[in-house]
């Protein structure tokens, strides 16, 4: 049996940096507004840090675990069912700010879809490795990953969480597409989920408007156009050098909800271009150590279960920045490692830990 490797440190590196930049930045975002509402400039900093700290500890442990150990069915059809039942419950419950998204305990709460990203991505790279050459044909490799894939793109889409649904579906794309599946086959899937896109939104008068506002947001600066514009500002605000930390104005009520899927408005502002490429760099480190590990991995399940990971990575931090930017409809989708949000942190860390244990294979 080969000895295993250390794990990839510059890969680690990276995760403990922007972990360390998100709780500040979530501080930083946050505190004018918590001394405000809650009589507490640490309120958000305290509930993020109780996340880190478990979602250091979920890594830690997930990173000692061999991955291959997800190759067992019984254990994937269990996560799966499991994941399921959540999704289904989230929406009996009573809808927070408009959504059945989260299942609370006590003070904390959890979103089942960041669970369903990781289960999803798991059931995936095993079922994609086992099919081989299988793969390539629409019947029996690509047509069973669409449907499982769309049942829990429609349970999320439901809630409704039409981001996290659109992000799943691309990672399931993605993993198609490493995993060997035709270009063509692809290329007409690709053609009719920008269809299928579009009918969702115009089937939701507020997704339609949100589409519209990010055209010409300029149209209806107070309404929907309104986070698109405010963010703007605050990037254009921080110019070069950024007006320093904990000194951004944008945060002060006129980006609702800073600490969250627009926290890297509030770094542009702060931290200027400076700091704006330095995330940007940090991610596309971690990008492409995760690309390095699925290439150099010589298990094709562990090949595919790490691009999936990396795919969600990537996925999900760039239509965070372009959603700021202005690139792309506003969407919430956050920023991850960086972004407050409990679970969205847990299961990303799991998620890194698992990545971390396969560079130890290579």
């Amino acid at each position: 049996m080969n000895k295993k490797q250390p794990f990839d440190y510059v890969l680690f590196g990276v995760i403990l940096i922007l972990l360390a930049i998100g709780i500040n930045m979530v501080f930083s975002a946050s505190m004018y507004i918590d001394k405000e509402l809650y009589n507490d400039g640490f309120y958000h900093l305290r509930k993020q840090a109780i996340w880190a700290s478990l979602g250091i500890g979920a890594m830690y442990f997930t990173s000692k675990i061999d991955y291959k150990i997800y190759k067992n069915r019984k254990l994937i059809a269990l996560g799966m069912l499991i994941t399921i039942f959540l999704l289904v419950v989230v929406l009996l419950l009573p809808p927070i700010k408009g959504a059945r998204r989260w299942i609370g305990f006590g003070n904390l709460g959890i979103q089942p879809s960041e669970l369903a990203k990781i289960i999803l991505v798991i059931y995936l790279s095993d079922n994609l490795s086992r099919k081989g050459e299988k793969v390539k044909t629409f019947l029996q490799g690509v047509l069973p990953v669409l449907i499982v894939s769309g049942i829990f793109a429609g349970l999320i889409i439901a809630e409704p969480n039409m981001s996290t649904s659109v992000i799943v579906m691309a990672t399931a794309f993605s993993m198609l597409f490493v995993a060997g599946a035709k270009v063509s086959q692809l290329s007409v899937i690709l053609i009719l989920g920008a269809v299928v896109a579009f009918f969702a939104m115009k089937s939701a008068d507020y997704r339609w408007r949100r589409f519209t506002a990010f055209l010409n947001p300029w149209a209806d600066p107070l309404g929907d156009g309104y986070q698109a514009i405010q963010s703007l500002y605050a990037l254009g605000a921080g110019g070069f050098f950024g007006v320093g930390f904990g000194q951004s104005r944008q945060k002060n009520y006129y980006i609702p909800e800073a600490q969250n899927d627009f926290i890297f408005a509030i770094i542009g502002e702060e931290f200027g271009f400076i700091g704006v490429f330095f995330i940007i760099l940090l991610f596309t480190i971690l990008i492409w150590r995760g690309i390095r590990i699925a290439i150099n991995c010589k298990d094709r399940f562990g090949m595919l279960l790490a691009a999936g990971i990396t795919s969600l990575i990537a996925i999900q931090s760039s239509i965070n920045l372009l959603v700021v930017s202005s690139s792309m409809p506003v969407t919430g989708v956050t920023l991850p490692l960086i972004s407050y949000g409990g679970s969205s942190l847990l299961f990303t860390l799991i998620s890194l830990g698992i990545l971390l244990n396969i560079s130890r294979d290579l």
